[in-house]
C-alpha cells in the first residue's frame, strides 16, 4: 500500500492514496502502458490535487539502466551436487548468446528457494531485471513472484502459461506436447498408458502435460486407469521410485509417459531389472531431450523444446517490460524426437 501520508507530497504519498505501489506511481506517471488506463487516471488525478510534480533528476538516477540482467537458478534435485535440472544447463547457452546480442550482460546466481533472493535484487538494483529458471513446487513459489509483481520488479520465468499466470512467462505448448506423445504411442498400438509426473497445481507443466495426454487417448475412445497415473518429481531417484510403485500395484501397462527424461531414465532402470524390454514389453517416452537421452538404453523417444527460441524469448520479454512494453505470454512449439524405447 506504501507509506503514510507526509506534508511534502512525494510518490509514496500518492501509491498510499492510490492503494498501489510505488513502483506503479513511477510508471503511470512516466505515462507507461503497462499500467491500465483507470489506475493512471487514478494516479493523475491524485498527483494534481496534490500538486506534485515529478523530480527530473532523480528520475533520471532511478533509470539509469545498468544493461545486465540476471539469471537465477533455482534448487532441483539431482543425482550430482549441481542441483540444476540439466534442461535449464541446455537454455544457458541460448540466453547468454541473446544477450550478448543485444548489448547486455548476464549476471549467473544459484539461489535456494527458501532464501530472500527476491528483495536483494530488486532492492540492491544490480540487474534490470531478472530470469528465473527452476522453482519445484509452484505453490511454494507464488508469493515470490507476487511480491515481485507489487514491487514493479522486471521479471520473466520459465514454466506454464495459462490463465493464472504471475508475471511475465514463457513456457513450451505442454498440452500439445503431451497429446503429440499420446497419439505416438497409440499409432504404436499402445493402450495402456501410464503417467508418471505429479499431474496437479503443485506441478503445472506437469499437470498440462498429463492433460494433452488424456485428450489423446479420449480422441482415439479410450481413457487411463487411474492406478496408471503416479506421482514424481523431475529426478532419476523419483522416476525409479515412481516406476517401483507403477509395478508394485499389479495393474497391466503397455507404455509409459514420463513428464521429464530424468523420470523416464530413472523408471528405465527399474523395467530392465524387472525383466520387461523396451520397447517390446513397454514402450517409453520421456519429455526435455536432454543429453542422456540420447545416451540411454535403448536411446529414449522424447518431446523435444526449442531451447534457442526459450532463450531468446525470455531475454525479449524482459526487455519488452525495461522498456515499458506489455509482454505477451510466450508459448513455444514442440516437436518429437522418436528414438528406439518406443520402437522408432
Amino acid at each position: 500500500m506504501g507509506r503514510k501520508p507526509s506534508n511534502k507530497p512525494t510518490s509514496f504519498e500518492i501509491a498510499y492514496l492510490a492503494g498501489v505501489s510505488q513502483p506503479t506511481v513511477s510508471r503511470a506517471l512516466r505515462g507507461s502502458k503497462s499500467v491500465s488506463k483507470a489506475t493512471r487516471e487514478k494516479i493523475e488525478a491524485i498527483a494534481r490535487q496534490l500538486n506534485y510534480t515529478v523530480d527530473k533528476n532523480a528520475s533520471s538516477l532511478r533509470t539509469q539502466r545498468s544493461n545486465t540482467l540476471a539469471l537465477l537458478f533455482f534448487e532441483d534435485p539431482t543425482p550430482d551436487e549441481s542441483n540444476i535440472n540439466p534442461f535449464f544447463l541446455s537454455m544457458l547457452g541460448s540466453i547468454t548468446r541473446h544477450c550478448a546480442a543485444k548489448g547486455l550482460d548476464l549476471l549467473v546466481s544459484f539461489q535456494k528457494l527458501e532464501d530472500d533472493w527476491h528483495r536483494r535484487y530488486q532492492e540492491s538494483h544490480r540487474a534490470d531485471g531478472l530470469i528465473l529458471l527452476g522453482y519445484g513446487d509452484y505453490t511454494l513459489y507464488e508469493s515470490r513472484l507476487r511480491q515481485l509483481v507489487k514491487a514493479g520488479t522486471h521479471f520473466v520465468r520459465w514454466g506454464s502459461v495459462d490463465q493464472g499466470t504471475i508475471g511475465a512467462t514463457v513456457g513450451s505448448d505442454n498440452f500439445g506436447a503431451g497429446r503429440l506423445a499420446g497419439e505416438h504411442l497409440i499409432a504404436r498400438g499402445r493402450r495402456r498408458i501410464a503417467f508418471l509426473g505429479q499431474a496437479d497445481s503443485h506441478y503445472p507443466e506437469f499437470e498440462q502435460r498429463h492433460a494433452g495426454l488424456l485428450r489423446a487417448l479420449a480422441a482415439a475412445g479410450l481413457s487411463q486407469d487411474p492406478e496408471l497415473v503416479v506421482d514424481a518429481i523431475s529426478s532419476e531417484e523419483s522416476g525409479h521410485g515412481a516406476a517401483r510403485v507403477l509395478l508394485s500395484r499389479g495393474v497391466p501397462f503397455d507404455a509409459i509417459f514420463a513428464a521429464s527424461d530424468l523420470i523416464a531414465i530413472g523408471a528405465q532402470r527399474v523395467l530392465a531389472d524387472a525383466g520387461l524390454a523396451v520397447p517390446g514389453d513397454v514402450a517409453l517416452v520421456g519429455f526435455d531431450d536432454i543429453p542422456a537421452a540420447g545416451f540411454a538404453n535403448p536411446p529414449l523417444t522424447t518431446v523435444v523444446q526449442d531451447i534457442r527460441l526459450a532463450g531468446e524469448a525470455l531475454v525479449e520479454s524482459v526487455l519488452a517490460q525495461i522498456e515499458e512494453r506489455i509482454p505477451p505470454p510466450a508459448i513455444l512449439p514442440t516437436r518429437l524426437v522418436v528414438r528406439a524405447s518406443t520402437g522408432g
